[in-house]
């Protein structure tokens, strides 16, 4: 089926490219181009993971449902003298205009609202006055429609806020004046991700390019690849676009879905290609220099051609229906594995999970299109001028050295002698570079697994300074960092908060306050040390029903969520790779050594996550505050997890297809594993190389959830695509030759009835 599919794609290959460009046309169109009014930019969010939960329930009943919230703005003004008249003609005005405006339910301005008798502040406004006195927030309530306000009064309010910011600037020097509020917050992050990936972007793709241009030595053959990856971004573009009416899709989902389609769209390319050069040359050298119309070609289509280029025509349709049977099934399985891998995450709560996972899935099947579909047809317009040497290899010197590093990798090189060596002392290899694997993990012992916040806000954000100037300065304004919520008597409720203002890391509790018929307190604790607080919090329950609410207790609930899911989504992952690589090898010794190496080499890249983040080691390297950074989020380590194992089964499939290819063909285990990583080295470490330059052009970026990502990422396939695949693995399927492709008798049948075979 697979061989038809090829031949098909190639000969018709108008027809093929022609819907392609339609296809990707319409996404362009409807993603990026705004057609249905709307861009796929305009419904990102950045709203930040959440479940339901202790920490949702105390808001609740705090703020009401979310059917009575409203969107805010703010005005902030500090370093401002509250006494000056200027000041208060300002906001006096300001407030006047705002509360006319069709939308807004509400004012709130603290220097109009009377003291107290004995002079002191409205305990109301309090917490929109800065703790040092020099500091004042002016803030705009908005009605919403589904959750939103309308864009109509949102910038009307806006507009009129800047306007007021600008004015105290002019009349008030050294003050600062700044708008921020929710909706411009979420606005400013999905620009930041914009930005984010047209970086990323420009700074993979030259890479990527020239990598190939040292496999292949031409731009033609290098450019394939670029094509279908290039196509797989719009393709996924276009999927996320779709989804985001079905669901809300964060900034961070965009990101990654974009970067994981790009790498895996060029490994798939590069696979392709090169397989497609050897199946053409091995075709050529069997048919002879002086092929004819009547030579017997396998699965060629016979016409009546009466001239040697349709001769040669019809062999490298045949070569290209060889390639999509043999490196396109590989493709196919591998995509499968990483597809199921990705899968394994709609078992999570977190809605931003789960449309990771769908948007993984799609851009994965789209990415297996391209290799089976529109590269194929590709290849049937510049196939036939593959075989010549490239542009580059007619350079003297360059091209000497391009021709050692080509694609086709020669019967005896490099690998084939690496492995001869490794096979002397297998059991020795494979310890020693387990042992190195293991020691480059050992930070994972003191991982501390938390929720990024507020402080993974970049400083290139717009709202930059006005978070970190709200959070400094006015501390009652922001949302707690642990709150206690109790449905009680107020000597009660105080007797609670006195325990709690006694506990370890708790620098001081409120007295409680009535809000929505419950008693409510803000708990202040050192930094960093939330999780722990809110913790100890709940194993002590007082004797009433409460609620133990604020950030970090929302941070607590995700992640005790992500951990009730883990085991699900583990069962679903190693079950289903275990079948492929079963029925792709016929061992279960084959699938359970790659499970077991994967995991220490997925040990290892988040040790070097732990060891870069949350120990700061790369803080000055990829430009972030180590201040800000007390652990390892949870989304960035769910999503390392899943995609690197992911990325390490492709890379398995890779090795794995050659392997079984050799060892079919007659050739003794030991020899199956020398040709077959001969064969396979060069693809896998540069299709490694092209993805680690892939994930790190996006670690460049300034989302912190992003730089986790790629570097670890970069990391898991750096260290698969070179320790593990060519040194680890053959050592330890040398080391148990004798088992390697032993499976018990009731599994055989299975293997001979439904096995992937070439």
């Amino acid at each position: 089926m697979l061989f038809r599919l090829g031949v098909a794609c190639a000969r018709h290959r108008f027809v093929v490219l022609l819907v392609w460009i339609l296809a990707l046309a319409a996404a362009v169109a409807t993603a990026l181009g705004g057609l249905t009014g709307e861009r796929l930019f305009d419904r990102l969010s950045s709203s930040g993971p959440s479940v339901s939960g202790e920490a949702a329930a105390a808001q609740t009943l705090v703020q009401g449902s979310p059917g009575d919230k409203t969107e805010s703005l703010t005005l902030l003004v500090h370093d401002a003298d509250l006494t000056s008249p200027q000041l208060r003609g300002i906001l006096e005005s300001t407030s006047a205009d705002i509360s006319r405006m069709d939308g807004v339910t509400g004012v709130v301005n603290p220097l109009a609202v009377p003291a107290l008798p004995n002079g002191s502040p409205n305990p109301a406004i309090v917490p929109l006055l800065a703790v040092d006195g020099s500091g004042v927030l002016l803030t705009t309530s908005m009605s919403t429609v589904n959750g939103h306000t309308s864009d109509a009064t949102l910038g009307a309010v806006e507009s009129r806020l800047n306007d007021a910011a600008d004015e105290i600037g002019r009349l008030l020097p050294g003050a600062t004046a700044e708008v921020g509020g929710a909706p411009l917050l979420v606005d400013s992050l999905v620009a930041v991700a914009e930005t984010d990936l047209q970086k990323g972007e420009l700074i993979a793709l030259p890479i990527a390019l020239v990598v190939m241009l040292v496999i292949f030595g031409g731009f033609l053959a290098a450019g394939i690849p670029l094509v279908g990856a290039i196509a797989s971004i719009i393709g996924a573009l276009g999927a996320l676009f779709a989804f985001s009416y079905l669901m809300t899709i964060d900034t961070t989902v965009l990101n990654v879905i974009t970067v994981i389609g790009l790498g895996l769209s060029i490994d798939y390319g590069l696979l392709i290609v090169s397989r497609f050069r050897e199946e053409f040359r091995a075709l050529v050298q069997q048919t002879g220099a002086t092929a004819t119309p009547d030579s017997p070609v396998p699965g060629a289509v016979r016409h009546d051609p009466s001239s040697f280029g349709q001769a040669r025509h019809e062999l490298m349709l045949a070569a290209v229906g060889r390639t999509i049977d043999s490196a396109g099934r590989t493709v196919l399985f591998s995509g499968l594995t990483f597809a199921i891998a990705a899968a394994g995450l709609l078992v999570f709560e977190p809605i931003i999970i789960r449309a990771i996972s769908i948007g993984a899935v799609s851009v994965v099947l789209i990415a297996i299109l391209t290799a089976l579909v529109l590269i194929p047809a590709l290849l049937g317009y510049v196939g036939e001028r593959l075989l010549r040497p490239g542009i580059l290899t007619r350079i003297p010197w360059l091209g000497g050295l391009l021709t050692q590093f080509g694609d086709i990798a020669p019967p005896e090189g490099v690998f084939s002698k690496l492995t001869r060596r490794i096979q002397r002392a297998p059991v020795l290899v494979a310890v020693g570079g387990v042992a190195l694997l293991l020691v480059l993990g050992s930070p994972v012992l003191n991982i501390n697994v938390t929720n990024s916040g507020a402080d993974a806000i970049p400083r290139s954000s717009s709202q930059f300074t006005f978070v970190t100037t709200l959070t400094e300065n006015f501390p009652l304004a922001t949302e707690p960092e642990v709150q206690l919520v109790a449905d009680t008597d107020e000597a009660s409720a105080a007797a609670w908060a006195e325990h709690v203002g006694a506990l370890p890391h708790v620098t001081g509790v409120t007295a409680p306050l009535e809000r929505n018929g419950h008693w409510v307190a803000r708990v202040y604790v050192e930094k960093h040390e939330g999780p722990g607080v809110v913790r100890e919090i709940r194993s002590e329950r007082p004797g009433f029903a409460n609620w133990v609410g604020g950030s970090s207790a929302a941070a607590v609930d995700y992640t005790d969520s992500l951990l009730r899911s883990a085991p699900w989504a583990l069962l679903i992952i190693v079950a289903a790779t275990c079948a492929l690589l079963f029925l792709m090898t016929g061992s279960v010794v084959i699938p359970l050594t790659a499970l077991v190496i994967s995991t220490i080499s997925l040990g290892a890249a988040v040790g070097v996550l732990v060891w870069g983040f949350q120990e700061g080691n790369l803080g000055g390297v990829l430009n972030f505050d180590t201040g800000s950074i007390s652990g390892v989020d949870p989304l960035v380590l769910t999503l390392v997890l899943t995609f690197g194992f992911g990325l390490a089964m492709d890379y398995e499939m890779f090795l794995l297809s050659r392997i079984k290819e050799h060892y079919e063909q007659g050739e003794s285990t030991r020899l199956a594993i020398e040709t077959g990583l001969q064969s396979s080295g060069r693809i896998i470490t540069s299709a490694g190389l092209i993805i680690v330059v892939v994930f790190a052009g996006f670690a460049t970026g300034d989302l912190l959830q992003m730089k986790q990502i790629g570097v670890a990422l970069a990391v898991a396939v750096l260290l698969d695509a070179t320790l593990v695949r060519v040194v680890i693995v053959p050592a330890v399927m040398t080391s148990l030759e004798k088992v390697l492709w032993w499976a018990p008798a009731w599994m055989q049948p299975l293997h001979a009835r439904f096995g992937l075979r070439e």
